[in-house]
């Protein structure tokens, strides 16, 4: 691209990743643009950019995944330096309750963000948001996950992610692009959705604490997950994006806790014991349930020299804080 600023294009801009994602891309100089779905509450739809300041300093365009003349329109507008494609279906308790738009968004929009992206702008670099959910319940024997895991996903969600993953990797070896995966594990901050089980343990802990509630339900306590922070995961992306040779990467912290000890520790830090609050509902139970995640990033520390900067206690120290703030 013959021009002195970066342009990148982000899908999912207003995510909790691709928020952080345009906020770091815009400290280094980039001119970010964003693809954001039309919704009926017009507020729902920049929300995240505009309760952090950034809507005036990006450039936000109407498109969805599943809509392919507008992806043609959005990318032959901008013709971006780097696509970033963090656009879907991402909540996996409800992808069991909408497999087939989790398929169409998660799987055939990666498809035709691919094939734009192959005869608009071929000489761009391409970043596809792959999960840790590919991987189900496969764990290797030393019992971390890594990129030779076989992939057993348990959920429509993890299914949809491992065909993108494959066609990502597919156009970069047929069409010789630069096309690339994050295989992220779990990543939370203060912008993640409060239905998701971080953010909904911590809100409620919070509630509990000021009066608003007095019980918290939650599914299944035993799962076990590795969680980092997404402001240290959109650094990787962007590390990803822009190493040498594309390539496939891990990014985890290398530690996993389970739900149970995550209510243990924010109810402890908020003066409470989360046995005394905490109800089991099976309505939040998986039809399948993952079970184990624990990620090596040896490959990302050492090739792109990536190291996360928050730990468990401080991502979680950010999350609470929030709130106590917020309700």
């Amino acid at each position: 691209m013959e021009h002195l600023v970066k342009k990148a294009l982000i899908t999912g801009i207003n995510g909790q990743d691709g928020s952080y994602l345009a906020e770091y891309l815009l400290s280094m100089g980039y001119e970010v643009h964003g693809i954001v779905r039309r919704h009926s509450v017009a507020e729902n739809q920049n929300y995240r950019l505009e309760k952090n300041n950034l809507n005036s300093n990006i450039y936000t365009h109407y498109g969805d995944l599943n809509d392919y003349p507008s992806l043609v329109r959005v990318v032959s507008e901008i013709l971006p330096d780097e696509i970033y494609n963090l656009g879907a279906m991402s909540h996996v308790r409800v992808s069991f309750d909408m497999p087939s738009y989790t398929i169409q968004t998660n799987s055939m929009g990666v498809l035709n963000m691919l094939e734009i992206y192959r005869t608009l702008c071929p000489t761009s670099k391409f970043y596809q948001a792959s999960s840790s959910e590919m991987f189900g319940n496969s764990v290797d024997a030393d019992g971390v996950q890594r990129l030779t895991t076989p992939m057993n996903p348990v959920s429509p969600y993890g299914c949809s992610k491992v065909l993108g993953y494959n066609l990502t990797r597919h156009y970069r070896h047929a069409y010789n692009l630069r096309a690339c995966n994050g295989i992220l594990f779990n990543h939370e901050s203060p912008r993640r959705g409060s239905n998701f089980v971080t953010n909904k343990i911590i809100k409620g802990a919070v509630a509990i604490k000021k009066g608003i509630q007095n019980k918290l339900e939650l599914g299944n306590m035993d799962s076990s997950r590795d969680w980092g922070h997404a402001k240290d995961y959109v650094r990787a992306m962007h590390m990803i994006l822009n190493h040498d040779n594309p390539d496939d990467f891990i990014i985890a912290t290398g530690e996993t806790h389970t739900v149970r000890e995550l209510c243990d520790v924010v109810f402890s830090k908020l003066g409470m014991n989360y046995k005394d609050f905490i109800v089991q509902n099976p309505k939040y139970m998986r039809p399948e349930e993952l079970k184990y995640l624990k990620g090596d990033s040896t490959k990302s520390r050492e090739i792109l020299g990536w190291t996360p900067e928050y730990t468990f206690e401080t991502m979680i120290d950010e999350m609470i804080q929030r709130w106590e703030q917020e309700l």
